[in-house]
């Protein structure tokens, strides 16, 4: 992948794949991942299953997401780790917005989970922006308010946007494994102080 401060993901496309059942089957940790980079159309797919556009129009108004949220607060934002640099996904425009350069997938894992020496080729980083929550200009359900609250809401919104990954990934022979990371991303990442690195989620092809 190119290092452009804005790169375009090609439309996602169905690969076909296990169907969702099958997929329900085949869901599984997959800890030992090959280096392999995964292409371009690998990683649009990946990311339009996590949280990409699927319908104009959701019952709030705005498009509709594959991964629900309270309130189309959407405030679970999904950046990337590649070996080339770090990303953020922007699922409306369907493309990636560099926000560092260098290989920071190490920090996406925690020293004990170095497993092996090679990392996976995908690293999707988890970022929950309590602003969002509170600014949200759709319907505002007001346990938004609540900071025990939002917690619940964007654990469940972390967990919807892994779970679509997992399912994804069983249905087309790739593995994923959904982990802790290190809080240095915040730094890396260039997060402002509401936002909240919580969990990331290592994706590639099974070693």
């Amino acid at each position: 992948m190119d290092r452009d401060p804005v790169l375009q993901l090609p439309a996602p496309v169905d690969p076909g794949g296990k169907t969702l059942f099958h997929a329900l089957q085949a869901r599984h940790t997959t800890r030992d991942l090959s280096p392999e980079p995964l292409s371009q159309q690998e990683i649009s797919n990946i990311l339009w299953s996590a949280k990409g556009v699927n319908r104009e129009h959701s019952g709030l108004g705005s498009p509709g997401l594959t991964a629900a949220s309270a309130s189309n607060s959407q405030e679970v934002e999904v950046f990337i780790a590649l070996r080339e640099g770090c990303y953020r996904y922007e699922p409306h425009e369907h493309a990636l917005h560099q926000v560092a350069e260098g290989d920071y997938r190490g920090l996406a894992m925690t020293p004990e989970q170095h497993i092996k020496g090679e990392l996976a080729p995908l690293q999707l980083i988890y970022v929950a922006d309590t602003d969002k929550q509170l600014y949200t200009t759709t319907y505002h359900e007001p346990r938004l308010q609540d900071p025990e609250f939002q917690k619940a809401y964007y654990f469940v919104g972390t967990g919807l946007i892994a779970q679509n990954v997992y399912l994804y990934a069983a249905s087309v022979g790739l593995g994923a494994w959904f982990h802790n990371c290190s809080p240095a991303l915040h730094q890396t990442l260039k997060l402002h102080a509401s936002q909240h690195v919580r969990f990331a989620q290592s994706v590639g092809h099974p070693a």
